[in-house]
């Protein structure tokens, strides 16, 4: 196939976009900014904002498939910004398909949309959007997902997948905060008892996006439905971060914050913030708390199933590989 992925040049889209390549499918990308990588892959490359209409439809002009990754990822931020790149992005991806006669969409959600902030324990797909949602990511990705599974018709075969903490070598999200909140000596694990945390390693994550775009037609069992996407092994918040910081040359953190203390401090941190109209995120956000204070892990059965898919990379290896990337980084500064 001849695959767009948009966001292309992001954390999974260049991931998936080596797979795609590896697998013998034509890959075009369209990202905002240029990427050597993806020069050395003979990926080809189309530049633009999401938000712009007609900038998607000329990048997808010809080809049999698209992959939307390509979105806004924070934990905090103003609603506006989420909208216009994660709701009004995957409209014009939409309007790009229908426009250019394209019959397989596969979009990336987000395991977000059903947080609640309380525990949940393996879950499945039939558990209801959240409300309310925990932030504008989550509130934005539910709708767009929403759009996405409603655009499922025999013009257009269309899959959401919910991949939840994706990590590894190059994440730009996870990882960093937890380090730089070390390096700060901020970093505190938030309440009193430990909770099972699902995350997928990034290889993982690219891997069913593989999968779901193979396997994807229009009638295909797969079509119109999303899948939890995780390692399939949940393991206690306390050693998927103390993991992270075993691999960034940090010492184990055991000091606790009690859980209404921090609840408090990011409600007012966050309202501060947004009073002040200071745009760079918070130190502590509720979307964190809750995360990291939660219970939150998920049934993989039906991706299992349906898309064929098994996490190759387990966490002890995928710890490993983040381990010598940030190890070689860290030489890297040094020389």
């Amino acid at each position: 196939m001849k695959v767009l992925v948009t966001g292309g040049g992001g954390f999974l889209g260049s991931a998936i976009c080596k797979q795609l390549v590896a697998r013998g499918h034509a890959v075009r990308t369209f990202s905002r900014n240029r990427h050597p990588l993806l020069d050395t892959l003979g990926v080809e490359q189309h530049l633009g904002d999401i938000a712009s209409m007609e900038l998607v439809i000329e990048a997808s002009r010809g080809v049999d498939a698209i992959v939307h990754c390509a979105g806004k990822v924070a934990p905090w931020g103003s609603l506006e910004d989420f909208y216009e790149t994660n709701v009004r992005g995957t409209d014009n991806v939409l309007a790009a398909c229908e426009l250019n006669e394209i019959n397989r969409l596969v979009f990336t959600s987000s395991s977000s949309v059903v947080q609640t902030g309380t525990d949940q324990e393996g879950i499945d797909e039939t558990a209801p959007y959240a409300q309310p949602f925990l932030n504008a990511y989550a509130h934005t990705k539910a709708l767009a997902e929403q759009r996405v599974l409603a655009a499922n018709s025999p013009q257009l075969a269309t899959v959401a997948l919910r991949p939840q903490i994706v990590w590894g070598p190059d994440d730009p999200t996870f990882v960093p905060r937890i380090l730089a909140q070390a390096r700060a000596g901020r970093l505190r694990l938030i309440g009193k008892t430990p909770k099972k945390l699902d995350s997928v390693y990034i290889d993982n994550a690219a891997d069913a996006h593989v999968l779901a775009l193979e396997k994807l037609a229009i009638g295909s069992t797969i079509a119109g439905k999303t899948y939890f996407v995780t390692q399939g092994e949940p393991v206690l918040n306390e050693a998927l971060v103390n993991g992270w910081l075993n691999a960034g040359g940090f010492p184990p953190e055991t000091r606790r914050l009690p859980l209404g203390v921090a609840q408090f401090l990011a409600r007012t941190l966050e309202s501060t913030y947004g009073v002040l109209r200071i745009a760079r995120e918070p130190p502590l956000t509720r979307f964190a708390v809750d995360v990291l204070s939660s219970a939150l892990w998920f049934d993989i059965s039906a991706a299992r199933r349906d898309l064929g898919y098994s996490p190759r990379v387990n966490m002890a290896e995928g710890m490993a590989r983040l381990a010598q990337h940030l190890t070689r980084e860290r030489l890297q500064k040094r020389g």
